[in-house]
């Protein structure tokens, strides 16, 4: 994968003067930084990566435009430049004839800059979904902006200080969402968002996001264009016989590998993850699914010695702290791929949050039907819950049902489960909004345009469990391994025709993916359409407790985080202690949780404030 980086200033002389000059001093600018990420740029090869491919840039008198990724173009006149120059110069003619509104022209995985000196202009913006991410840091009149943080704190004029927020955010979401980041003042720009400096204003928006509008068509013509939408996307990531595939043996990895081979001209290589624990290992799916396809499949099972060796690894990767625990298996999974040969690799991910496969979504489906009952019904349900004790479990769903969405699916979060004055210490609290990671929620999920309750934690899930979570997990491991990814179930038309499905047909009743199910009935092994959702979980908690290597470093590391003044360590005693009394994959969540912030700190070398 590529990445961008440079600086510009709104307010130095030296942009006043000729063109010449601000040709020369935008080239400088990225020069700078260049040479400032030379020391994060080594570590990123010693590690075994590097970036593959540089940005397409393009440099005239007037500005200069730094793009990266596989973008595509509506017009066919930027098109056609693309075809017979680069991305760059045609996002350059594109912002001439149409200014800010070239967005709308141009469609893919991207991030871009577009910086204008003569006028103290900068645009930057990155795709619909989030697959490329782009920060920025703006203060003063200094704009720093990169694909990586740790581009950004490479300049000498940004301070790397450690947000108290951001920590709280890792804690609370497992990652850390945009538009926060681990450091004061660097900011991460959301799915189909710009930013616009003119002059030293600054405007930050949306450019798109779905449409849910929902679909005239017979749910027959819908079921077959489906696989209509599935040969495109395949197409579309212009897959070789280098090109391996993800499998997990789940829906989209399985229908993703299928699609595949029936694009393919050769025999498919797929690669699968397995785990020696109970209740963890898919490895039957993947091999049912591969000899239903006649791929070639590749398994490997990851052990409690690999993830020893890869925390450190893992979190020096990652240029904030980054929780989700199957970044293990996804890198391994990614490095086994390399080391046969492949140089990409095609994922599954999105056709849970864009087709309603994700557990959540009935739950809260079933919730919703209790705030539509009469007040008449309500008023004769309420007491019962109340008196009753063998209706405890009605009592915990009224409380549940009467919590506004999208609050009430953070009902079973960690940091709802005790007081935060229990969990964090005094110092800490008083440096947080501990209301903010809601806050951000729910402007995301108002931001949908439909009152529809699934379209709605769709929407949501677009934003916070791909582009922040399972797009930040692959696109960053498969870095880390050497190889490219790309996500057939995330081409944008393959996303826009699924916004239109009508919310009925996603999910008859609370049959979670019920139209995707209905439309592979006759494509996908049975077992496959029945299993239920797993992937590449990792089981840490219980290898925790079985292996004595793991088990130490893991305490080695929660003793001194212990010492940072941010969780209370009576709290992190007790989590040890609960874990060791049987709930070892419960609250080896929140252990990984701590361990990968320990980690993350220690390989970054940066300290607390």
């Amino acid at each position: 994968m590529s990445s961008i980086y440079g600086w510009f200033s709104t307010t130095e002389k030296v942009f006043d003067g000729s063109c010449i000059d601000q040709q020369h001093t935008a080239s400088q600018a990225l020069h700078s930084v260049y040479s400032c990420v030379a020391k994060h740029q080594n570590v990123a090869e010693m590690a075994g990566y590097g970036l593959k491919k540089a940005p397409s840039v393009y440099q005239s008198s007037r500005f200069m435009v730094i793009i990266e990724g596989d973008p595509y173009w509506s017009d066919e006149q930027l098109k056609k430049i693309a075809i017979s120059s680069d991305s760059a110069e045609a996002l350059a003619i594109g912002f001439l004839q149409y200014g800010r509104l070239v967005l709308d022209k141009i469609h893919g995985p991207f991030s871009f800059c577009i910086l204008e000196p003569g006028r103290h202009y900068a645009l930057l913006a990155n795709d619909r979904l989030g697959i490329r991410p782009l920060a920025y840091y703006y203060q003063q009149g200094l704009l720093v902006f990169g694909s990586k943080l740790d581009h950004i704190i490479a300049h000498p004029g940004v301070k790397a200080v450690i947000d108290p927020q951001g920590i709280f955010n890792y804690l609370y979401a497992h990652n850390i969402p945009s538009p926060g980041s681990i450091y004061k003042d660097i900011s991460k720009l959301q799915p189909g968002e710009f930013i616009e400096i003119d002059n030293e204003q600054q405007l930050n928006d949306f450019y798109w996001q779905p449409d849910y509008t929902e679909s005239t068509f017979k749910k027959q013509a819908l079921m077959e264009q489906l696989h209509r939408q599935l040969d495109r996307s395949i197409a579309a990531c212009l897959p070789d016989k280098q090109t391996g595939v993800f499998l997990s043996g789940g829906l989209d990895s399985s229908t993703v590998t299928g699609f595949y081979q029936q694009f393919a001209a050769h025999k498919v290589d797929a690669f699968t993850m397995g785990f020696d624990a109970e209740g963890y290992d898919e490895m039957a799916y993947a091999r049912l699914v591969a000899a239903h396809f006649k791929v070639n499949l590749h398994e490997y099972y990851v052990s409690p010695a690999d993830v020893l060796n890869s925390i450190p690894l893992i979190a020096q990767t990652y240029d904030e702290p980054f929780g989700n625990a199957s970044a293990v298996p996804s890198y391994y999974c990614a490095k086994f791929a390399r080391e046969r040969g492949m140089t990409r690799l095609l994922a599954g991910d999105g056709g849970d949050e864009i087709f309603a496969g994700n557990s959540r979504y009935a739950k809260q489906k079933l919730f919703d039907y209790y705030r539509y009952l009469p007040n008449c019904a309500k008023a004769v349900i309420a007491p019962m819950a109340n008196n009753l004790a063998f209706l405890g479990k009605l009592q915990s769903y009224i409380e549940q049902a009467t919590i506004n969405m999208p609050d009430r699916l953070e009902t079973y979060n960690f940091l709802h489960r005790s007081p935060l004055k229990e969990f964090f210490t005094e110092d800490f609290l008083k440096q947080i909004d501990s209301e903010l990671p809601i806050a951000n929620s729910r402007s995301t999920y108002n931001r949908a345009n439909t009152n529809d309750l699934v379209k709605r934690m769709l929407h949501l899930d677009g934003k916070f469990t791909l582009a922040d979570n399972d797009l930040r997990k692959v696109n960053r491991m498969c870095e880390l391994a050497g190889i490219d990814v790309h996500y057939p179930m995330l081409q944008e038309d393959f996303v826009k025709f699924s916004a239109g499905i009508p919310s009925k047909w996603l999910m008859r009743g609370f049959e979670l993916r019920s139209f995707y199910k209905e439309s592979m009935k006759n494509y996908l092994p049975k077992q496959t359409l029945s299993k239920s959702k797993q992937g590449f979980g990792l089981p840490f908690g219980v290898w925790m407790a079985q292996d004595k290597e793991l088990k130490q470093f893991s305490l080695d590391n929660l003793y001194s985080f212990s010492k940072r003044g941010i969780v209370n360590p009576v709290y992190i005693k007790n989590i040890i202690h609960l874990h060791e009394k049987g709930h070892s994959s419960y609250y080896g969540v929140m252990i990984w949780l701590l361990i990968m912030l320990e980690q993350w700190l220690i390989t970054h070398e940066v300290a607390l404030i």
